[in-house]
């Protein structure tokens, strides 16, 4: 069995790495291993103060940035202020929040998890010198995509199917970008990752009934936020990682333990449905990707 930890990143000196939603839980303790390893780390936060907070702890490798993946405009300033990068950690997400509208009225949960990291991605593309990580969930499992009702403005919402869509996107759109990377001749690799089940501030910003069970449940069977960060980590940093891999814990039923390669449902690999969320995912954020060539 696997024991990678973050002690085994190898040298990172004179890499840039791009971490969304690293002013708390996973991406915060991805940004410290990171910097640790003597990585430059872009914070690229939301909330400003709590991202200079951690940035406080990491010294003058870490730096903060405004990034509002809900709110496209903010996407497109963010990508216009980085010169290059090596790593994007597309790790920020929501998840099960009660019904609300991204500023680009998008349903939040596919609009932040799902298009705000595609625009990000897309805008920074020419830029990236070596791979992109996207951080899905074994929730991917209860999701589909509804190509004609995305943003849920004819169905009855419901919070966890909606979650669930959009961790299913997440990897269809890591193994779309694989394959078209690949088509491209491009040497940069679309990895994606899903950290089992890790007790992290996500799980209390529901507004429901579920926060509670989840805060109850943590200190009994969650494994820590350190160990929940390693799978991306693994994907971001290890030199042979292959493209189009998907990274999780290795243990009881990938919900905690060291990081390992792992397999995604059938949903993921459907390339039908994938090239038709990509063409839809473009139309809705106006953001065209470039492979060059």
């Amino acid at each position: 069995m696997t024991t990678w930890d973050a002690g085994d990143i190898v040298d990172q000196e004179g890499r840039t790495f791009v971490v969304t939603g690293a002013n708390s839980g996973l991406g915060a303790e991805a940004a410290k291993a990171l910097t640790k390893a003597d990585a430059r780390v872009i914070l690229a936060c939301r909330d400003v103060d709590k991202g200079r907070a951690v940035a406080a702890q990491l010294g003058d490798r870490a730096e903060v940035r405004r990034l509002d993946l809900a709110d496209l405009s903010s996407v497109r300033e963010f990508a216009d202020s980085i010169d290059s990068l090596d790593v994007l950690v597309n790790n920020a997400g929501v998840m099960a929040v009660p019904l609300r509208r991204t500023a680009d009225d998008f349903e939040m949960q596919i609009g932040t998890n799902h298009l705000g990291h595609f625009a990000l991605t897309g805008l920074l593309l020419d830029r990236i010198g070596d791979r992109v990580v996207t951080m899905s969930s074994a929730m991917h499992q209860i999701g589909s995509i509804d190509l004609d009702d995305l943003n849920w403005k004819r169905r009855t919402y419901r919070r966890w199917p909606a979650y669930g869509q959009s961790k299913l996107a997440n990897l269809l759109f890591t193994y779309e970008l694989q394959r078209r990377l690949e088509a491209a001749g491009s040497t940069v690799k679309a990895l994606a990752a899903h950290p089992g089940y890790a007790a992290t501030n996500l799980q209390s910003h529901t507004e429901s009934i579920s926060s509670r069970i989840m805060s109850l449940a943590n200190p009994i069977i969650a494994q820590s936020a350190q160990m929940g960060a390693l799978p991306i980590l693994y994907a971001a940093t290890v030199p042979d990682a292959t493209g189009g891999s998907y990274i999780g814990p290795s243990s009881l039923f990938e919900t905690r333990g060291h990081p390992k390669v792992v397999s995604s449902n059938r949903k993921s690999h459907d390339r039908s449905v994938a090239r038709q969320l990509w063409t839809l995912s473009e139309k809705l954020t106006g953001v065209d990707y470039n492979f060059g060539g």
